[in-house]
């Protein structure tokens, strides 16, 4: 019984920036690795970004030098700055996280119900 709730998408210009923001909530007892993906129309889900526990990133080559994926360890959170946006950037973004359930001991692979983020030219 955990939940990823994504906020911080919307609709900005070419060049802008956003910054998304994903908590985990529920009966969560741990947390690994935690990522963001995105899903164009058309398109398969690719990863954009993931964050380790320790704090080891890596990054689709699209976003390199554009987004920046941070995490709050006592939030259970996880961010994503997206600067330099561009119309390709355009999708449906989803939060990933290992999540370790507090009540059945187990590792579970969660997501987000996913934010939009629209990016016009």
């Amino acid at each position: 019984q955990v939940q990823l709730v994504e906020s911080g998408g919307g609709l900005v210009q070419a060049g802008g920036s956003l910054r998304l923001s994903c908590a985990a909530s529920g009966n969560i007892f741990s947390i690994n690795d935690m990522a963001w993906y995105r899903q164009a129309l058309g398109k398969q889900r690719e990863l954009v970004a993931g964050i380790t526990i320790g704090g080891s990133t890596n990054y689709a080559d699209s976003v390199k030098g554009r987004f920046t994926i941070s995490r709050d360890n006592a939030k259970n959170s996880v961010y994503l700055q997206m600067n330099s946006l561009k119309p390709e950037d355009t999708a449906v973004y989803y939060c990933n996280a290992n999540i370790l359930g507090l009540l059945d001991s187990r590792w579970r692979d969660s997501w987000g119900q996913g934010t939009q983020v629209t990016v016009s030219s």
